[in-house]
This record gives structure tokens, sequence and C-alpha cells, in this order.
């Protein structure tokens, strides 16, 4: 089964948070929590979402190299002008989904056009 969902004038976040329903399987009567639910989506028009521009200049995708000083924390912004919105939205969906052995397997069923 595959769902589309349309990010169209849409915040982000209510579209990752339906779009990891989903995901996870939680909208099916037979949800089991250690199981994929197999269920595909389909994020479309991803770049025409309402992001407000307060949101692209203080929003920090923080993350750690291991090494001392090795902290990075670019701005939305930033991460839109080299990654795209396709990433803005997996990274959404990413922290929405539990952190568990299935993160990964669940992941790879959800796809992000611009």
């Amino acid at each position: 089964m595959k769902y589309i969902i349309d990010a169209t004038n849409k915040k982000l976040g209510r579209v990752a948070s339906e779009a990891a329903i989903f995901l996870i399987g939680k909208n099916k009567t037979d949800f089991a929590r250690n199981k994929v639910s197999g269920i595909a989506v389909e994020i479309v028009n991803a770049s025409k979402a309402d992001i407000s521009e307060k949101k692209l200049l203080e929003k920090k995708y923080v993350r750690y190299s291991g090494y001392p000083g090795g902290i990075k924390s670019p701005t939305m912004k930033n991460v839109i002008e080299k990654k795209g919105y396709a990433e803005i939205f997996m990274l959404a969906v990413y922290g929405m989904i539990p952190s568990n052995k299935l993160r990964s397997k669940i992941m790879k069923n959800l796809t992000v056009k611009e």
C-alpha cells in the first residue's frame, strides 16, 4: 500500500507526523510494534510547504563528529541550500520514528519529492 501526502501550504511538523503514523503502521488494525508495516509513503511538493522565515533562520540541526571542537550546527536555510527540502522532511520524520532496530528499515519506505 502507498500513501501520497501533498505538502503544499502545510506546516512541516503536520506533514511529518502524518507520514510517521503511516510508516509505523498505527493506522492499521493489525498494528504491531515489533514489525515493519510495509506501507510506503511519498511526500510531494516539499518545496511548497509552509515554513516560516523565523524557523528557516533559527532552527539548527546539530551533529557531532566525536572530535574536540567537532560540533557543527547549520541552520535550516543552510541545509536546504546544500541538500534540498527533502533532507528537512527526512530529518523531521526520522525524529518521530521510535529509535530502535527497525528505524532504518522503516525510513527506507519514505520518499520525498520537491
